[in-house]
């Protein structure tokens, strides 16, 4: 059990870590909200996994407050960060690649060519 634990809390470290080098090196925003987004759903949620399952091996304590936690760190991470890209795209924001294609662009463009 402690070798779980201590995989657990050494790969949200290292999910942790990665990310926050990832935020100060990505060159635009929906690349440093991606490993944003991965430090919050990966690292946190392994981190927290491990606390809840050495409380529960050691002191036999099943701690609600960290499967909130877990469950509304993996519902709300994601969704928050698809918002902030969303938005980000609405104010004109581009990618920093050029080689890319745009769906969503794409999309808004036949649905007013349509309503026309």
């Amino acid at each position: 059990m402690n070798i779980i634990i201590i995989v657990l809390l050494l790969a949200g470290t290292f999910f942790v870590l990665s990310a926050s080098i990832g935020v100060i090196r990505f060159p635009d925003v929906y690349t440093r909200l991606h490993a944003s987004t991965k430090a919050a759903t990966l690292g946190v949620a392994s981190i927290l996994i491990g606390a809840f399952l050495f409380l529960y091996g050691s002191h036999n304590i099943i701690s609600g407050k960290l499967l909130l936690a877990i469950f509304f760190i993996l519902l709300t991470a994601p969704v928050s960060a698809h918002m902030i890209s969303r938005a980000a795209h609405h104010v004109g924001i581009k990618p920093v690649t050029n080689n890319r294609t745009d769906a969503f662009e794409k999309a808004k463009a036949k649905e007013l060519n349509e309503t026309k």
